[in-house]
């Protein structure tokens, strides 16, 4: 019995502290999303990666259960409530395999989230946040989500998604 006890306070003290180490309340000046608007983030699933040359960054596109089952079913636009995660990592040679580049260090994390109440100013009914690494804290992208819809809108038929679904079978 007093093993099970020991075992049950172990882990409640263990889930309660990785429920207190959640993402910084840190918001997007312009449009007011939150960095914990994404907590959880790291349970989504990549549904897509990406290599940007002019960056020379890698990227893992990560899908909430929402965004994740439109996407596999190919169904555009998006739902409501679809959240698409960006986690763009600078690269290094890898040191067991010096053929091969991988992952090194997070630069940023950007997000993208449907809500058509709260984002329809546009007309593309998605809210941009970008959360940019400095040294071992994160910071709200001083110039704003601007650059996010410009970027996007050059892929409003698909849409204003870069991403689509990468069969991993």
């Amino acid at each position: 019995m007093l093993s099970r006890f020991i075992l049950f306070s172990t882990a409640l003290i263990f889930s309660t502290a990785l429920i207190s180490a959640s993402l910084p309340d840190i918001k997007m000046a312009d449009n007011g999303l939150s960095f914990r608007e994404i907590e959880g983030y790291q349970d989504y699933k990549i549904v897509a990666t990406h290599y940007r040359t002019d960056k020379k960054e890698l990227r893992y596109i990560l899908a909430n259960p929402i965004a994740l089952k439109a996407l596999m079913a190919k169904k555009q636009p998006l739902p409501e409530g679809s959240k698409i995660v960006k986690v763009a990592w600078s690269i290094k040679p890898m040191a067991t395999f010096p053929d091969a580049l991988e992952a090194d260090q997070i630069q940023r994390i950007e997000y993208m989230v449907k809500d058509s109440k709260r984002y329809n100013q546009n007309g593309d009914h998605w809210g941009y946040a970008r959360y940019v690494k400095k040294g071992d804290n994160y910071v709200p992208y001083a110039k704003g989500s601007a650059e996010c819809i410009a970027c996007h809108a050059s892929v409003s038929s698909d849409d204003y998604l870069f991403t689509s679904f990468q069969k991993t079978y």
